[in-house]
């Protein structure tokens, strides 16, 4: 295929990825099967307009300090609320289980980490921390790009990366976006739900501190579960994510994350009782996502945080301040905090300038992340560790 400019063929680059990604949110495979065609003709299409792909990634957009006066706070694990766990001998090592999980709803295999201070004898009850992954990931993946399991170790922590296997998705997204899988009962919420109980089964898991984060389609899942098993979940993570209900559908699912509000279910206000009747509960929440995100626009970050938001001032007032910042990468950011009357952080809403569908701050390592941060891992804990659930 013939190389034009680079500014010409880094543009079909971001065309072809922008729908690719799309596509596959959606749940389908854009590399076998009908959709491949569908790519091919995107490709052909654009080599006809005189636009070629370009060889090399777009650069990263970088500012500094600089910048703008704005004044400069990464979230460190240091920084972490809760106290960092004693060091462990330089021989301790944590442990990364494969596992499987059968229910009603269904099977699903699941990595755990077990941090130095859970493996030994009679080790004391500690946080579990559940972690989804985004389209065309794998636990070991996830992993590896957020470095949960290194926090994991400097404070103590469990975590579980649920699986979904092609067979469930052709590109491996949860079904954020079906009907049946944004109940409590019956579908992919209901067996994420049965994982955490069966870890809490078979391990010290301290009460009340349960916690659920995701990328992209694993947010949007996150969300669902926040919503259908509140008493479960302590807090909530969300990064480049979608609304609860957002869709019902491929299609509707598309218009989301192209920013469109959807029609039916999906356009319920925030406040409006779920269909069993039961009124939302609100479950503090902390939203990541960038400015420039194409494949999950940004205005879905900012529908969840309204929506949630919403929730909690509907229970007791809340107070706002934002702060911005730019990270030691160079990302410059907004924070917003919307806290209680005692100042806790119940809405907690990071805007990323400049960065796109990627986890920020994570490891290079992993698929799908921004090492220029901030660091989206600690920051998460750090709200998480605020945060104590009655179960």
């Amino acid at each position: 295929m013939k190389l034009l400019q680079p500014i010409s063929g880094t543009l079909a680059m971001n065309i072809q990825d922008t729908i690719e990604q799309a596509l596959a949110s959606a749940g389908l495979d854009t590399k076998a099967g009908p959709m491949q065609g569908v790519t091919e003709t995107i490709r052909q299409a654009l080599a006809s307009a005189g636009l070629g792909m370009a060889t090399a990634p777009q650069a990263v957009s970088r500012t500094t300090a600089a910048a703008d006066e704005a004044r400069t706070f990464d979230v460190e694990a240091r920084d972490l609320g809760a106290a960092p766990a004693a060091p462990a001998s330089a021989k301790a090592r944590g442990q990364f289980l494969a596992r499987s999980h059968t229910g009603p709803a269904g099977s699903r295999n699941f990595k755990l980490y077990l941090p130095p201070q859970a493996v030994k004898t009679g080790a004391a009850p500690l946080p579990l921390v559940v972690m989804l992954h985004g389209c065309t990931q794998s636990p070991d993946d996830f992993a590896a790009g957020t470095r949960m399991n290194r926090l994991a170790d400097e404070h103590g922590l469990l975590v579980v990366y649920p699986e979904q296997p092609a067979g469930a998705n052709p590109s491996r997204c949860w079904n954020w976006f079906r009907t049946q899988d944004q109940a409590r009962a019956g579908g992919e919420p209901e067996i994420i739900a049965g994982i955490v109980r069966a870890v809490q089964s078979e391990h010290a898991v301290a009460n009340g501190r349960v916690y659920v984060a995701g990328l992209s389609a694993g947010a949007a899942m996150a969300l669902v579960l926040g919503e259908t098993h509140p008493e479960l979940f302590s807090a909530v993570g969300v990064h480049s994510g979608l609304p609860f209900m957002a869709a019902s559908d491929i299609p509707s699912a598309l218009a989301a994350m192209k920013g469109r509000a959807a029609a039916g279910p999906a356009a319920r206000p925030a406040s409006t009782p779920k269909a069993t009747g039961q009124a939302r509960q609100a479950v503090p929440t902390i939203v990541f996502h960038g400015d420039r995100d194409h494949t999950v626009q940004h205005r879905n970050g900012e529908h969840i945080v309204q929506q949630t938001v919403a929730l909690h001032a509907a229970q007791a007032p809340l107070s706002v301040r934002t702060e911005p910042g730019v990270s030691p990468g160079g990302r410059r950011y907004q924070r917003t905090l919307h806290t209680d009357t005692a100042g806790k952080p119940m809405v907690e809403a990071w805007t990323l300038h400049g960065a796109g569908h990627t986890w920020a701050g994570g490891d290079a390592s992993g698929s799908h992340t921004d090492p220029t941060g901030p660091d989206a891992s600690a920051a998460m804990l750090a709200f998480f560790m605020a945060h104590t659930g009655a179960s």
